[in-house]
């Protein structure tokens, strides 16, 4: 009996401190920030709906959808896509354990505007689509039944940047929203969608290094608290490399700014895009007496230093060091920027994996796992806000603007990835061709100065440890006015060679501004060239968007990038394929600059950046993976004789078709092409080379190795001379008035180049190219009307007797139409006039009078088929004009019978 009491007594002591540990444990677990995001079971409706702020308002007829949401999908396919205002409706419960809890909801990015209810009440208006913010909404929540949360977002907004720019407007809540719930004790979460911890580094060097932390605590509890702050350093390898302790006393209601610096970091380990190595700063606030943790916050940090210098380019670490560097857009077609987390990561890798070293987040804020792998994958960063092409004069623009730029950092600021804070992109593109007076243009170029300079002040004010920079196109009015002296250093979108001029304009451009303003250092913020998979050229020229022009215009960009010591680096235009509905060209509402494709599949110069930019690993590729479905004229059984491209940073490569070597051949700029023998129609292309040391690359560990690539080609050889055997089955399609070839992604059928007549062959008689970069409607297969010959007096194939099938395209560009800014020099306009003619073959009228405008409008598709009894050797087929011209943009042959 006495032994059974003993053992009673000493299970309720076991029990007792299990209680008590367990209640201890669940008070220290609880009491922590909880954080977790509310993307799933939102109602969506698009277009305005006052009534549906009111807590007792039924959506249950409004759209079902999660989040990151946009509704801009309708930009993909009209250049006047929705602009307007939608709302978002959701219900929350809370938690019980959230009942004493301050509670917070944060919007990480709503475009433009977004204004927040809760339970009928207005909470607050967060002004700008890029940046987060982040509102107290304990006062407003009930936790005895669901809270009704409705957000109506604003994309239309004049007042909010951007107000013009090359790429669309995307409205809707396209990132995440969070909950967190923290004790009435806890670090301020409502800096301006900061988590409110600022960490720096003040001093670093090869030998030691110092962290400074700042940041302010709420004690939003009725009495007064007795706390620790702990700040713990965790070097790269994890192991903890110091702590600091700090007492405090907070009254009721009190915020307590907080600014500590760390002892001396001795031999740090320095952060590099090579090496990007993180120390962790955790940042704790901890009741004094129980030791429970009431809020914590963790941040990596990195140490490095870096200049910017007219003369010699950038240094990182005190090392000359060159910015390979890349543009992104936060865009994936059909998605718009509605994308997950996984979907940025994706990008830095492809980025990090081409060699880039740099990145321009352009034009704006973007998520903040793009800028997470910044720091974790080793990727130096501009980030900018959206002010593009012009200021405006209308109210509150400006606040507007100086409150994104400080989002913007304080958001951001703790990320070492960071070097420089922009403001302001191409800003007098817009403003030179809205206003074309003096009178005009004076008080608009007055507006803009102001405005940069109070921004200049407030990135000075919030950041002192990075640099100011904006991006200029290529006019010397920036430094005529004066804007170009206003930040650190300045970026050049330069285009030469594509929107007007011609390549060498680029050098000869660079090379004056340094001789005029030897001091200020440059990069080339914005260089590229648009290409379109569907269009190649053996002789390609500037905006004929063939694939082999882009690679021209970046092949010879490159170099004079990476080798002119004052310039401190580039950033090509774009990583992507990116949606700009106002665009037309070949693929409109798209611009089509990117490396990779809008579905990250990298484009075959994307190797040519991988050769110049990885000198860690050998890369060779063919590049025919854009061209892989080949055509070409063939002259009786010879073979068809065709460029490849080969990138690498071997030292030489060697090619082969089918197992037959064609030889080898010296890299040179990274680039070996070889004139190559079609005659199969699946012919195998390989190549190879060796890793040798004296190669590009320097890593010993590739020494003597054999590297190789190899892919399959589909060739369709067309006949210069036409009889009756090899016209059978065969589907003569011309690209009229253009020199590319055109592959349709609708039927798969190759357009080849045109050609003049030659006795014995087939092609054009008379007239001259012409072509509009305007949206052709009626056809996916836009390229293929956008070309044309303009006087056209014939067409002739020389053909044997038969029954033929003639197809005949027109589309008639001879419109004056408004064009974009963008275009620069390459205003596309035409005279106005209606087109009408007739057509004859081989002497009999096939039409008395067409007139494609009238019969399918201007800029539509009209294609026409007849069918032909030829009793000659020859079908001659001739345009008459009956007023204005005559034009043909593309020609069909088949032989029936």
């Amino acid at each position: 009996m006495k032994r059974q009491t003993h053992t009673n007594k000493h299970q309720t002591s076991i029990w007792t401190v299990l209680t008590t540990f367990f209640l201890f444990f669940s008070s220290f677990a609880t009491a922590q920030r909880e954080t977790h995001s509310i993307n799933d079971s939102w109602k969506f409706l698009k277009g305005e709906c006052t009534a549906a702020s009111d807590s007792a308002f039924n959506d249950s007829k409004w759209t079902s959808i999660h989040l990151p949401h946009t509704w801009n999908t309708d930009s993909y396919t009209e250049k006047d896509y929705y602009r307007g205002t939608a709302w978002y409706r959701r219900q929350i419960t809370l938690p019980q354990s959230w009942k004493e809890k301050q509670i917070f909801l944060r919007l990480d990015a709503a475009s433009k505007a977004a204004t927040i209810y809760i339970n009928g009440k207005n909470i607050g208006e967060h002004a700008g689509g890029y940046t987060a913010c982040t509102f107290n909404i304990t006062s407003f929540l009930t936790s005895d039944k669901p809270n009704t949360l409705a957000i109506r977002v604003d994309n239309a907004r004049q007042d909010i940047p951007p107000i013009s720019g090359d790429f669309t407007f995307f409205g809707g809540i396209y990132r995440d929203v969070w909950l967190t719930a923290v004790p009435t004790q806890h670090f301020n979460l409502t800096n301006l969608g900061s988590d409110g911890i600022f960490i720096s580094t003040p001093q670093v060097s090869e030998e030691q290094a110092t962290i400074s932390i700042r940041g302010e605590i709420k004690n939003e509890a009725r009495g007064k608290a007795t706390l620790e702050l702990i700040h713990s350093i965790y070097k790269p390898d994890g192991t903890l490399l110091q702590t600091q302790k700090k007492s405090l006393q907070l009254k009721p209601g009190e915020t307590y700014a907080f600014h500590n610096e760390t002892s001396p970091i001795l031999q740090p380990q320095l952060w590099t895009p090579e090496t990007p190595s993180l120390y962790r700063v955790e940042t704790t606030l901890q009741d004094k007496k129980t030791k429970a943790i009431l809020d914590q916050s963790n941040h990596h940090t990195g140490f490095r230093w870096f200049r910017f210098d007219g003369k010699s380019g950038f240094f990182l670490n005190g090392k000359p060091y060159k910015l390979h560097g890349i543009c992104r857009h936060q865009d994936q077609k059909p998605i718009g920027v509605a994308l997950t987390d996984e979907m940025h990561r994706r990008d830095m890798k492809l980025m990090k994996e081409m060699g880039a070293n740099f990145i321009r987040i352009s034009h704006y804020p973007q998520d903040d796992a793009l800028l997470e792998m910044c720091d974790k994958l080793g990727m130096l960063a501009w980030e900018e806000i959206p002010i593009i092409d012009i200021v405006p004069e209308t109210s509150g623009y400006g606040d507007n603007c100086e409150r994104n730029l400080r989002e913007m950092i304080r958001q951001h600021y703790n990320h070492p990835s960071i070097i420089a804070w922009g403001y302001m992109n191409e800003i007098l593109l817009v403003t030179q061709r809205t206003y074309k007076t003096e009178a005009e243009l004076k008080p608009a170029i007055e507006r803009t100065l102001e405005l940069a300079r109070r921004l200049e002040n407030v990135l000075k004010e919030e950041d002192t440890t990075r640099v100011s920079t904006m991006a200029f196109h290529g006019s010397n009015s920036y430094n005529q006015t004066g804007i170009s002296k206003i930040t650190d250093i300045v970026g050049w979108n330069l285009y030469q060679g594509w929107y007007g001029g011609d390549l060498t304009g680029f050098e000869k451009f660079l090379e004056e501004q340094h001789r005029d303003y030897p001091t200020h250092p440059m990069i080339v913020s914005e260089y590229g060239a648009g290409s379109d998979k569907r269009l190649h050229s053996l002789t390609p020229h500037a905006f004929d968007f063939s694939i082999e022009y882009q690679q021209k215009y970046l092949e010879h960009y490159l170099p004079v990038i990476e080798e002119t010591p004052y310039i401190c680096g580039g950033t090509h235009w774009n990583f992507i394929d990116f949606g700009s509905a106002l665009r037309d060209e070949s693929m409109p509402r798209i611009n089509n600059k990117g490396l990779v494709y809008a579905d990250r599949t990298p484009k075959d110069v994307y190797y040519y950046y991988q050769a110049a930019w990885r000198k860690d690993i050998p890369v060779l590729h063919i590049a025919s993976r854009d061209w892989t479905y080949r055509s070409g004229i063939q002259k009786g059984n010879a073979p068809v004789v065709l460029p490849v491209k080969v990138y690498s940073n071997l030292r030489e490569v060697e090619l082969f078709i089918d197992g037959n070597s064609l030889g080898k051949k010296r890299v040179e700029n990274y680039t070996a092409t070889f004139e190559v023998p079609f005659s199969s129609k699946e012919p195998f292309l390989f190549a190879q080379g060796e890793y040798q040391k004296k190669a590009f690359c320097a890593q010993e560990d590739f020494q003597g190795t054999w590297v190789q690539d190899g892919l399959k080609v589909h060739f369709t050889p067309i006949p210069a001379h036409l009889d009756a055997v090899n016209l059978k089955d065969l589907e003569l399609a011309i690209n009229v008035g253009s020199e590319c070839f055109f592959t349709s992604d609708e039927s798969g059928l190759t357009w080849l180049p045109d050609q003049p007549y030659t006795t014995g062959s087939w092609g054009y008689i008379g007239g001259k190219e012409q072509d509009t970069k305007t949206e052709i409607h009626n056809t996916a297969d836009g390229p293929l009307f956008q070309t044309l010959r303009n006087d056209i007096e014939g067409y002739r194939f020389d053909v044997p007797k038969g029954v033929y099938e003639i197809e005949l395209l027109f589309t008639d560009i001879f419109r004056q139409n408004a064009t974009a800014a963008y275009l620069l020099d390459r205003n596309g306009q035409q005279e106005n006039r209606e087109n009408a003619f007739s057509i004859s073959v081989n002497g009999k009228v096939l039409e008395e009078s067409i007139s494609p405008c009238k019969e399918s409008s201007y800029f539509h598709a009209l294609r026409k088929k007849y069918y032909i009894t030829n009793e000659q050797d020859y079908l001659d087929i001739r345009f008459h004009a009956a007023s204005g011209t005559c034009f043909l943009n593309g020609i069909k042959l088949r032989n029936i019978y």
